[in-house]
């Protein structure tokens, strides 16, 4: 459990399930009529992109720094509320990503940790809400989870640098998986996941004919560090942070405004330092 002397957490059935587990599905959160509202919102935006790349490989990265529907989602109190519960009542907003696969596409993703690649010193002090903006099923491509993986050391990870791998550096986890280990996060638009950053998880491409929407937001506690990259980023989104160790930055005023999109690419540069480290591949 988290370190109770620097972020104290509540107790509770959502905490006690999700830290035996390593994970929480499903939590309702926004309405179908809000759901749909807000992937107008991401793809009138997505429109306004154009060719301008955000993100690494297809990933559209750290879109609450530059979309101001983005930063309000992530914000959301009934998001907070669990993510309270879960690494205590300071939040900060670390990171986020859009994994959008289209129809009929072969876009996955591996077996993998996801505390591996970031640099954070305290795994515990972390969780990642995902937010589906449409349909997520089987057919669609929806998270698979193993649990209680997150209990014990991290796994090795081999990188492929696969072409249909949505993950930086198509890493995998060197791990057999048995298909009857596995738990499908199944999702209604609106409805969000949570789930623990050393538990393995993976996805399968999109088979059906509408788009898999899903908004992943990575929060942390004030007390984690950052053990890798130079510098890193953070909005303060509950509580205080005491400690620190991140440079906190404001949410956009505007969408895709030229200050908003000079902080995404610095912020992106940074966090990429921890993403990439040791890769003997590193075009991205």
């Amino acid at each position: 459990m988290p370190d109770s002397s620097v972020n104290p957490i509540r107790t509770g059935p959502l905490a006690d399930s999700y830290y035996e587990k390593g994970y929480l599905f499903p939590v309702n959160v926004l309405t179908e009529d809000e759901a749909v509202s807000y992937r107008e919102a991401l793809e009138s935006l997505e429109a306004r992109l154009g060719d301008l790349k955000i993100g690494n490989k297809s990933q559209l990265n750290f879109p609450h720094l530059i979309f101001k529907f983005a930063n309000e989602l992530a914000r959301h109190p009934k998001i907070l509320d669990v993510v309270e519960e879960l690494i205590g009542p300071d939040i900060l907003l670390w990171g986020s990503t859009f994994f959008i696969k289209e129809p009929q596409t072969e876009s996955y993703v591996s077996w993998h940790q996801d505390m591996k690649y970031w640099g954070l010193d305290d795994t515990d002090g972390q969780v990642s809400a995902w937010v589906a903006l449409s349909d997520v099923k089987q057919i669609h491509g929806c998270m698979q989870f193993v649990p209680e993986s997150h209990k014990g050391a991290m796994v090795d990870h081999n990188d492929t640098f696969a072409e249909d791998n949505f993950l930086t550096r198509g890493q995998e986890a060197q791990v057999e998986i048995e298909e009857n280990d596995l738990v499908h996060c199944e999702l209604d638009p609106g409805q969000v996941s949570f789930h623990h950053g050393k538990l393995l998880h993976a996805s399968a491409p999109n088979r059906s004919d509408d788009r898999r929407i899903g908004f992943a937001i990575q929060f942390i506690a004030p007390h984690v560090k950052q053990t890798i990259a130079q510098k890193d980023y953070a909005v303060l989104v509950r509580g205080e942070d005491r400690f620190g160790h991140f440079e906190l930055v404001q949410p956009p005023s505007s969408d895709l405004s030229p200050e908003s999109l000079a902080l995404h690419a610095k912020v992106m540069g940074y966090q990429n330092e921890a993403l990439y480290d040791g890769a003997e591949d590193a075009d991205r």
